[in-house]
């Protein structure tokens, strides 16, 4: 047996070094919760480049950062010196992934929840589990979608749930010209006007009430989870089963439910997009639903 096919390559890549086209070189896929880095981090990681690989990163289109370039010899070295560090190696394969995340209310004004404890949580609960696939879990603050929550097995989305006040409305009429979705219309005429909200419609964007001089638009934020999506050879675009859920436990209770949901119909190799449509949107949101009503 040659020394190359003495190298298990599964294992590396399943404790986050990457195959290369160079023989016995790998990608340390490093692990970054919610985007964030502190710059202790940064110095580290790029001491470690220097070291071990050739004194460049690779940003990834999920947040994260990869070293290339690190030689098989010097793989065990490189993840103990960055584990040390604080900056563990991620995971690959059939398990949960790193969490990716926007920056939330802590900077965003568009943002209407926070992002990056939520993406450490989660991280802490599910980071690694086995699955019968990869499975990514992503956070955006807010309707502008900047993480393109329907491409994840688990999208969260930051919305505003809005509700009209008539008694302070003077009928301007800014809330119904800025609606990117028609979803509100002023009606009747002069003593009889009214604001009629089509809730089909709304996108949860808030904008009515950020644009509301009177204050007559009130809004409550919540979280709008959406199930099974992908995007690579094939690209499914993520379900919503269940509401706009306003508390944070009930993220983790249905988080908790969809990872039971893919762990009993899942088949090895089907992400959970492909399991949602084999068993049934019916089945998912019966058993999201069970798990918030517990």
């Amino acid at each position: 047996m040659t020394e190359e096919n003495s190298i298990d390559y599964a294992a590396l890549k399943k404790g986050g070094f990457m195959r290369q086209v160079q023989k016995e070189c790998f990608s340390a896929r490093l692990k970054v919760i919610g985007g964030q880095l502190s710059s202790g981090q940064l110095e580290k990681i790029a001491a470690a480049a220097a070291k071990y690989g050739k004194s460049y990163v690779h940003l990834t289109s999920r947040q994260g950062v990869e070293i290339p370039f690190v030689n098989i010899k010097d793989v065990e070295k490189a993840r103990q010196e960055l584990t040390e560090a604080g900056i563990p190696v991620g995971v690959c394969g059939a398990r949960v992934r790193t969490v990716t995340a926007c920056q939330g209310n802590a900077v965003c004004p568009s943002a209407a929840i926070e992002t990056s404890g939520l993406a450490v949580e989660l991280d802490k609960r599910y980071f690694g589990r086995e699955l019968p696939h990869k499975f990514k879990i992503g956070i955006t603050g807010c309707v502008n979608n900047c993480l393109k929550a329907e491409e994840n097995d688990l999208g969260i989305k930051g919305c505003v749930l809005p509700e009209w006040r008539g008694d302070s409305c003077s009928f301007c009429g800014v809330c119904e010209a800025v609606c990117p979705h028609a979803a509100i219309k002023i009606t009747g005429e002069s003593d009889e006007k009214a604001v009629e909200l089509d809730k089909k419609a709304c996108n949860y964007c808030g904008k009515c009430i950020k644009s509301c001089p009177e204050d007559a638009w009130q809004g409550k934020n919540g979280y709008l989870l959406v199930f099974g999506g992908m995007f690579g050879n094939e690209i499914k675009t993520a379900v919503r089963v269940l509401p706009l859920l306003f508390d944070r436990e009930n993220v983790f209770k249905a988080a908790d439910a969809v990872i039971r949901f893919y762990e009993a119909h899942g088949k090895a190799g089907e992400r959970l997009g492909k399991t949602i449509a084999r068993i049934g949107q019916d089945v998912l949101r019966q058993e999201l639903t069970s798990a918030l009503d517990s």
